[in-house]
């Protein structure tokens, strides 16, 4: 306290900035101010809860309530109201697209503009200024006369909307193919089967020649594969169904079962629920604004299994075409009633459709499965010591292969016993059908006459309407 007290005060001179937002302009009163004592008495008899109670009594209110309370509905002319459907007096399921013209209109207020100032919220408050009189002089002889003119609204670069039209778009994807084939590189005038493709750039060129990662440019290409479709790969529909299991299908838990690769799903004839089916389908159909498609058809599975891992192996040698040992007759592992050598499957249990989901016709290949295939890393071909080069191991060349998917499904525990014993209705009871199958005995045959036909016209469906006669015989 002593060092303090003897510390001489120095003092610092400082203007005090007050400015003024708002000023009154009006002149003072002409005389002098007066005040008034008012009695307010009164005050406690208005505010106490008795006055309102007896105002609320001595005013009725002088609304007249109809019926409709003066909202009136008319229920005349809207279909199925009076028969207890109410879908057309509800709001649609899927929301129609709002309109571009109308996107500004439901924009937030928070996006019309940019606010001048972020302080808080109070735009009104000024911070405090303490400005010396020599600071604030060499201010304002350094300010510049006039100030710069603000840099106008930048323009926006105009689109060319030449590029969404579809013969532009399809020019640009046969540049991508005469970039990789430019032997086969058509350079005609345009026609309606040929159309010339845009012309590549030197970027371009070399992005092909030389392949680079877009993220890791230290990255190298290891291989290349074409991708192509296996056109003897086929089945009687021509595209592929993926199933998922939401439990184990098995009791093996600390391994991978082999026999799920061979494994059978047989669907079970429900007439109830194809009609079920058939309505929902109906309803979209009369309606897709308001009610959603049903998705892909529900179906009960019983799963099929072999009996062990030596039957799973010979079912897959003999599926696999491209198997040296595949004509062996020693692969079956049992004999049916009649003799004949056979693989048998045993039921496991009954599944049910979870959820599906299926593809637009028109748009096939949304979804593909692809396969990587190299003659050369054949691992069969190198344990049974084959010729590669070999007219028969030659059935499909090094490509990527895709494979068309229609339809995915989720497979999920039958529980038609369960819902029986609680009182519930029960669609397929395979406790105590008679039909039941127990086990199904297979047969792999080549395809007759019938099956050639359906995957030949699948085929013609996929290369155009000219397809090679020995193609359609194989």
């Amino acid at each position: 306290m002593a060092a303090t007290a003897s510390r001489p005060d120095r003092a610092y001179h400082q203007d005090y900035i007050c400015r003024i937002r708002y000023e009154n302009n009006l002149p003072p009163p002409p005389g002098s101010v007066k005040l008034l004592d008012i009695p307010i008495d009164g005050l406690d008899y208005y505010a106490s809860p008795g006055f309102a109670s007896r105002l609320h009594r001595s005013q009725p209110i002088n609304i007249e309530a109809d019926a409709e309370l003066g909202m009136p509905i008319n229920l005349v002319g809207m279909p199925g109201v009076f028969d207890g459907d109410e879908s057309s007096i509800q709001a649609p399921l899927i929301t129609p697209p709002v309109n571009p013209k109308d996107k500004n209109l439901l924009r937030p207020l928070t996006e019309l503009g940019k606010p001048k100032y972020q302080g808080g919220g109070i735009s009104f408050l000024r911070r405090t200024e303490y400005i010396s009189s020599d600071t604030a002089r060499a201010r304002s002889e350094a300010a510049p006369k006039s100030a710069p003119k603000s840099p106008g609204p930048k323009l926006r670069k105009p689109v060319d909307t030449s590029k969404d039209d579809p013969i532009n778009v399809l020019r640009a994807v046969v540049k991508g193919f005469d970039i990789a084939n430019p032997e086969d590189a058509y350079t005609g005038p345009d026609t309606n089967d040929n159309i010339k493709g845009l012309e590549p750039t030197p970027a371009e060129l070399e992005a092909w020649n030389d392949p680079k990662h877009p993220l890791k440019s230290t990255l190298k290409p290891i291989d290349f594969y074409p991708i192509l479709p296996d056109l003897e790969a086929g089945t009687d529909a021509g595209d592929y169904m993926v199933a998922k299991f939401s439990t184990n299908p098995t009791q093996v838990v600390n391994k991978r079962d082999t026999r799920v690769d061979v494994g059978l799903l047989r669907p079970i004839d429900d007439e109830a629920m194809l009609a079920e089916y058939s309505a929902k389908v109906a309803t979209h159909e009369a309606d897709p604004m308001r009610v959603p498609h049903p998705g892909g058809a529900p179906f009960n599975y019983n799963f099929f299994l072999p009996a062990d891992e030596a039957s799973a192996i010979n079912l897959r040698k003999k599926l696999d075409v491209d198997d040296p040992d595949r004509d062996n007759a020693n692969l079956y592992t049992a004999k049916n009633r009649d003799g004949k050598e056979v693989f048998r499957l045993e039921r496991q249990r009954t599944y049910e459709t979870g959820r599906a989901t299926a593809q637009d016709p028109d748009h096939a290949y949304k979804e593909i499965a692809l396969a990587l295939h190299d003659p050369e890393l054949d691992v069969i071909a190198q344990d049974a010591d084959v010729d590669t080069d070999d007219s028969s191991r030659q059935r499909l060349k090094k490509a990527a292969y895709y494979y068309p998917i229609m339809q995915k499904i989720q497979l999920k525990p039958h529980r038609s016993k369960n819902l029986a014993q609680l009182g519930g209705p029960s669609r397929y009871n395979d406790e105590d059908d008679d039909k039941r199958v127990d086990a199904w005995d297979v047969v792999v045959d080549d395809l007759d006459e019938n099956e050639k036909a359906k995957r030949s016209a699948n085929r013609a469906a996929l290369l155009g309407e000219e397809e090679d006669a020995e193609d359609g015989d194989s």
